[in-house]
C-alpha cells in the first residue's frame, strides 16, 4: 500500500481463536506505520533516510504467530501499569493488591496478561491531521489483580507533518493506578539489524530515580550532571555505557534501564523531551509527551534469539526504547507524582515521535 488513509486485513488468530486485524496507515509524504488489534501494537514504521529512501526504524515482526510465541513488548500498549511494581503488591484505601509475580521479584508492565496481550477493537478514523486507528478495551474489575472496570481508548494517527502520535483516555469505576505507555524499540538505522551504540541521544530532564538490585526506585531523585546518566547534551548511546556493566549473577546485562525526570511543561503540557539521531542514516526522531518521565532502555535482554522481519537478529544494542511514561513503582511511592485515577477523572496523555532527516 502506497496511497494515502488506511488499509485493514487480517492478521491471524491467536489460540482462543481469536481474529486479530492489523491496520496500515499512510500519510501524504509516503510514510507507513501498521498496527494490530493484538496489543494495540505498532508492528512497523517506515520513515524516508537522508536519501529519501523509506526504511523500517521498528522493531517487529511481519506475522503474527511470532507476536504469540513470546517477544518483548515489541511495539505494545503496555498496562494497566507499565513498568514494575515492588513485590507485586501496593495497598489503596485500606486494602492492600496482589499481582502477578511476571518479573521476580516484582511485577511488570501489567502482569502475565496485559493490556500487551489482549485483543482491542480498533475503528478508521480520518482525521484532520492524517489516518488513524482509535483503539478500545475494557479490562474487567479484577483483571490481573487491579480493582474497578476500566475503560481504554488509545489512538494512532500518522500525521501528515511526519509524526506517530498516540493519545490515551481512560476512565473507571473504582480507585485504581493507571501508567500507560507504548514500548516502541527503536532503531533509526535499519530497525534493529545493526547496533544503536552510535545513536547520539539527546533528554531534556536533568535528575532520574536511581534503582536498587531489584530495578525498583529507591525515592531518590539523583541529578545526571557528570554521571553516566547525562543526556542534556547529544552524545552517542554507547559513549559511556560500559560504565553499566551489570551483574550476570542477578540476571543483570547492564545498560541503560532508567526513568528519567523530565523538565516539567506548564501544567500537563505537551512539550519536546528527547531527540535520537542515526549519524549513518541522518534519520531525527523527537519525541514529546504529556508525561512526567521517560524510560531509557537499551535492549539489554535482547540476546540473538529473536530473528525479525527481513531477517534481522535482534542483537543486544540493537534497539533503544524511550518510554513516555510515570515512574516505575509510583503507586508504592508518595514522592512520585500520582497514578490513581478515580471515578469520574479521566486519564489523558499524549506522546508525538517526530522523524525528520538532517
Amino acid at each position: 500500500m502506497t496511497e494515502y488513509g488506511i488499509k485493514k486485513e487480517r492478521f491471524g488468530k491467536t489460540e482462543l481463536n481469536e481474529e486479530v486485524a492489523i491496520y496500515t496507515l499512510v500519510n501524504r509524504s509516503g510514510m507507513r506505520a501498521k498496527i494490530t488489534t493484538y496489543g494495540a501494537m505498532l508492528t512497523s514504521l517506515q520513515v524516508p533516510d537522508g536519501a529519501g529512501s523509506h526504511g523500517e526504524v521498528a522493531l517487529g515482526f511481519d506475522n503474527l504467530r511470532q507476536y504469540l510465541d513470546g517477544h518483548p513488548y515489541f511495539g505494545s500498549t503496555t498496562g494497566r501499569v507499565a513498568n514494575r511494581i515492588a513485590k507485586g503488591q501496593f495497598t489503596l484505601n485500606g486494602r492492600t493488591y496482589n499481582l502477578a509475580i511476571n518479573n521476580p521479584p516484582g511485577a511488570l508492565h501489567g502482569g502475565d496478561v496485559g493490556f500487551d496481550k489482549r485483543i482491542w477493537n480498533a475503528v478508521e478514523v480520518m482525521a484532520e491531521l492524517g489516518p488513524a486507528v482509535r483503539f478500545s478495551y475494557l479490562s474487567p474489575d479484577g483483571e490481573e489483580g487491579y480493582p474497578g472496570n476500566l475503560w481504554t481508548i488509545v489512538t494512532y494517527t500518522l500525521t501528515n507533518n511526519d509524526e506517530l502520535r498516540i493519545d490515551y483516555e481512560v476512565t473507571t469505576d473504582k480507585d485504581t493506578p493507571i501508567n500507560l505507555t507504548n514500548h516502541a524499540y527503536w532503531n533509526l538505522t535499519d530497525g534493529g539489524a545493526s547496533s544503536i551504540l552510535d545513536h547520539e541521544l539527546e533528554i531534556f530532564g536533568d535528575h532520574y530515580t536511581p534503582v536498587d538490585s531489584a530495578m525498583i526506585p529507591t525515592g531518590e531523585f539523583a541529578p545526571v550532571a557528570g554521571t553516566v546518566m547525562d543526556f542534556t547534551r547529544p552524545i552517542a548511546i554507547g559513549a559511556r555505557i560500559d560504565q553499566l556493566p551489570g551483574d550476570p549473577e542477578a540476571n543483570d546485562p547492564g545498560g541503560y534501564d532508567h526513568n528519567y525526570i523530565l523538565r516539567p511543561g506548564q501544567g500537563s503540557s505537551l512539550r519536546l523531551i528527547a531527540r535520537a539521531y542515526s549519524p549513518q542514516t541522518g534519520r531525527v526522531m523527537e519525541v514529546s509527551t504529556t508525561e512526567p518521565g521517560v524510560q531509557l532502555y537499551t535492549g539489554n535482554f535482547l540476546d540473538g534469539t529473536l530473528t525479525g522481519r527481513n531477517g534481522a537478529v535482534y542483537q543486544q544494542r540493537n534497539a533503544f526504547c524511550l518510554e513516555a511514561q510515570h515512574f516505575p513503582d509510583s503507586v508504592n511511592q508518595p514522592n512520585f507524582p500520582n497514578t490513581i485515577l478515580r471515578p469520574g477523572q479521566t486519564y489523558r496523555q499524549t506522546t508525538i515521535h517526530r522523524f525528520y532527516t538532517r
